[in-house]
């Protein structure tokens, strides 16, 4: 099963989020070994994917080197860059700041031709960057 899910503006590719997206967001091996606010961050980041999608740039090209992906990433790997921010709440429950967060998206480059969102990895809170509200 697939979804049209949106395209890149940066570059007009069409990224779709396949059967396997929700699996390995949740366990992949970045995944399981993030902890703390990144941890949160990612959990919080999947609200966001389409929009995510939307805003992407620095498309970059990486050869499939594991035979486990030969049929699921038959024509390699694609790696964008995104962005993401985080409300952080005053104890009144009003908004703050908001934490910015980059953001790796993987997608892979299918037997299809189409390519699909794979997982958001090598997530980094901006320092320089905290949004006041």
């Amino acid at each position: 099963m697939q979804r049209k899910v949106n395209v890149v503006e940066d570059t007009n590719d069409m990224i779709y989020i396949g059967a396997d997206f929700p699996d390995e967001y949740a366990h992949s091996e970045y995944s399981t070994s993030l902890k703390g606010a990144n941890a949160k961050a990612k959990a919080n980041a999947a609200q966001g994917v389409l929009e995510l999608i939307e805003i992407a740039t620095g498309k970059e090209y990486r050869k499939n080197t594991k035979m486990k992906h030969s049929k699921d990433a038959k024509f390699g790997w694609y790696r964008y860059t995104s962005r993401f921010a985080l409300p952080v709440y005053k104890e009144s429950g009003e908004v703050e700041r908001y934490n910015v967060f980059n953001v790796i998206m993987v997608v892979r480059h299918a037997q299809d031709g189409k390519l699909y969102l794979y997982d958001l990895v090598n997530i980094k809170k901006e320092t320089s960057n905290l949004f006041q509200s």
